[in-house]
């Protein structure tokens, strides 16, 4: 039986916090060290506290787990270690119940190399539909203009396989050989398995690795026209048979590159912004806004029902695929001292350690994440600044037990800590006796509090996931300043808000150009703070050391009352009891 989507706004994605999570991460429910579904239910109210309205849930599938489950040996099934597919079913009713819509990953570049369909392939004779799943080749030598991704552990794109007396394709690790889409069995068997999870009542897909999908002498083989056209079909096929689901797209390339993945709004519905993420991190550390502008002039409009992914963090490395040599060599420098932090093109780190564990630090960034055009994406664990260990091999450093309380095991499960599926993080500053969920939600200064109160002030805002980008372009260069606008229409009231961002670790002035609002009045959006009313000069501003304000600009007839008649802030002295001391 077909179930419908959660979501009743088609547009659902633009609005929504998505937070990304791995089930064998966030909670044991059995004592056998990794994460499971039952765990994952048991841990639902959390995020719907938390704010998030959309989870996205990394590879889950049986695999050997050699590249942490994008190695996928069957698409409909749950890997034993997670639970059954019941198990997922009962967390996806549960999520719903909770208003929180679900996506999960939709791997079709390539499969694991223990895929029965990769072991049928491998002892059928060429020629035969199990041999034509894959690519294969006699000689190593085609398509040679292709770049390598994983430089530092793959030699080659080709990989011999003695069983076939061939060379198989791979553009990702050598057990993960690429599936054949100039086959077209190859294409119904990815529509059967998407088609398996949406009528589960899956919200959305996320296409891993889709510029990749078809090879072609003499190219890159990335972006090829016949790769949109799959894409294209796939988008029918939902279009056709869903209502209110949606496809998120990875391709790591630059913004114009990206573009023709959302197609005519007929490919995908939102995709990620890679090149944005490392620019955030290169403006704080040069203390300089033309990084974060540079990368948006070059970003081109997209159709109405589109939108950019936003991130900070994720499961991956902080890619600088996306960035020139110097910028790359900068990078290094400035976020990766130990070579143990660097892997492949990029830095293995979580958001705390990247930005020394500065709170400011921390707050700037994801007032940045929360207030571009795009919808935010939170990596689990970022809301109470997880640490990483970089002693993990590959990318695994960023992806250990969720921290819940100073427990054994940071109460992620009962088992042994021996047989955890990594060891959870124990160094002073962000082990878990420290960093924890139960620690900071008991205390109302904590990260965790302050991260639930920014995504809920978001929520009530739709200029923030809808709204256009202005950026304003004071003299201090230290200081961005930027203004989002949303016409709601008829049946919605317009929004207008100006946003700021100290970018330097030093006190800023900023003068500002807003003339054409002369007459309205800013509000300070987390303390409801009416600020002085523009006119047509210079509005100035000074921001503390890696501070942000979000203003709402309201109509003098809508701003809240000034707490004295004149319009100057009212000093209220709080009554004093001096007790004297007893007289001995």
């Amino acid at each position: 039986m077909k179930k419908v989507g959660s979501a009743s706004d088609p547009l659902w994605y633009k609005d929504a916090i998505i937070y990304e999570l791995h089930v064998r991460a966030f909670q044991d429910s059995n004592g056998d060290g990794i994460g499971d579904f039952p765990g994952l239910i048991s841990r639902l109210d959390y995020l719907q506290d938390l704010g998030v309205t959309c989870l996205w849930l990394l590879p889950f599938f049986p695999s050997p787990l050699r590249d942490d489950g994008y190695d996928i040996a069957n698409y409909v099934d749950v890997n034993p270690s997670y639970g059954t597919l019941d198990d997922f079913k009962h967390f996806l009713a549960e999520a719903h119940r909770r208003n929180m819509q679900v996506i999960i990953e939709l791997v079709i570049n390539h499969t694991s190399d223990q895929h029965p369909w990769f072991q049928a392939a491998r002892h059928a004779p060429p020629g035969s539909p199990e041999r034509e799943m894959y690519v294969w080749s006699p000689t190593n030598q085609r398509y040679k203009d292709v770049p390598i991704i994983f430089k530092d552990t793959e030699t080659s794109n080709w990989t011999w396989d003695d069983t076939a007396q061939a060379f198989y394709w791979h553009r990702f690790f050598s057990h993960q050989p690429d599936l054949n889409f100039d086959n077209p069995a190859v294409l119904e068997e990815v529509l059967k398995a998407m088609r398996f999870w949406l009528d589960l009542g899956v919200d959305g897909m996320r296409m891993d690795a889709i510029p990749y999908l078809y090879e072609r002498d003499g190219t890159r083989c990335e972006s090829l026209p016949e790769t949109h056209a799959a894409i294209k079909k796939i988008r029918a096929a939902i279009d056709e048979g869903y209502t209110n689901r949606f496809i998120l797209a990875e391709a790591n390339q630059w913004p114009t590159d990206v573009r023709p993945y959302f197609g005519d709004g007929d490919e995908c519905h939102m995709a990620f912004h890679f090149p944005l993420m490392p620019r955030i991190y290169m403006a704080l550390r040069q203390e300089d806004r033309l990084p974060i502008t540079d990368i948006i002039a070059q970003t081109p409009a997209l159709p109405d029902n589109c939108q950019w992914g936003l991130f900070l963090r994720n499961h991956d490395e902080l890619t600088l695929e996306m960035v020139t040599d110097d910028e790359r060599d900068y990078m290094y420098l400035a976020y990766s001292a130990d070579p143990r932090m660097r892997i492949n093109v990029g830095i293995r780190r979580r958001l705390a350690p990247l930005v020394d564990n500065n709170r400011r630090r921390i707050e700037l960034l994801n007032s940045l994440l929360l207030s571009f055009p795009g919808t935010p994406i939170l990596y689990y664990g970022d809301e109470i600044g997880m640490g990483d260990n970089i002693y993990l091999g590959d990318r695994n450093g960023v992806r250990t037990p969720m921290q819940w309380n100073p427990d054994r095991n940071a109460g992620f499960s009962t088992a042994v800590p021996a047989r955890l599926y990594f060891p959870v993080v124990m160094d002073p500053i962000y082990g878990y006796q420290t960093i924890n969920v139960e620690a900071q939600l008991s205390d109302q200064s904590s990260l965790l509090h302050w991260t639930r109160n920014m995504i809920a002030l978001r929520k009530l805002f739709q200029v923030f996931g809808r709204g256009t980008l202005e950026f304003l372009s004071p003299e201090n260069r230290k200081v961005l300043a930027y203004i989002r606008c949303y016409d709601g229409g008829p049946n919605s009231s317009s929004e207008t808000v100006l946003c700021l961002a100290n970018l330097s670790r030093f006190a800023q002035p900023v003068q500002l150009n807003l003339a054409h609002l002369a007459g309205r009045v800013p509000v300070e959006m987390l303390g409801y703070v009416p600020f002085p009313r523009i006119t047509d000069q210079p509005y100035t501003l000074s921001l503390s050391p890696y501070s942000f304000l979000w203003l709402e600009i309201l109509d003098g007839s809508e701003a809240p009352a000034p707490n004295t008649a004149d319009g100057e802030a009212a000093i209220i002295e709080p009554e004093l009891r001096i007790t004297q001391p007893n007289q001995t």
